[in-house]
């Protein structure tokens, strides 16, 4: 059986990777996911797996599964009242099932 969650998806500058890494383990979440990323968007294009003397101009994506909406916008509020007026980047929420996470779902599963 799947346990209802929402998946916060943040895109952003990997600069701030650990600053954002520290706001979603404060709030509570059980994890995330991390990958490099790029793309085009307001601020222009952004592109990643290419050989560079610096990494400050890549993009990450993070997912975050949180158990209802309420974590979700705590994090999400969070990260774009401290970084969006001077980094790029845009954070979603979608619906998620989880099938199976043991740290999510506990000891008895989903």
């Amino acid at each position: 059986m799947a346990k209802p969650a929402k998946k916060l998806v943040i895109v952003t500058e990997k600069i701030l990777l650990k600053k954002i890494a520290k706001i979603i383990d404060e709030a509570g979440a059980t994890g995330y996911t991390v990958v490099d990323t790029g793309g085009k968007g307001s601020r222009n294009v952004r592109s990643t797996g290419q050989p560079s003397v610096s990494d400050t101009q890549a993009n990450i994506k993070f997912e975050v599964l949180t158990p209802d909406r309420d974590m979700a916008e705590n994090i999400a509020d969070q990260v774009a009242i401290k970084f969006f007026l001077d980094y790029a980047g845009i954070a979603y929420i979608c619906d998620a099932e989880v099938l199976y996470g043991h740290s999510f779902c506990g000891p008895d599963g989903c």
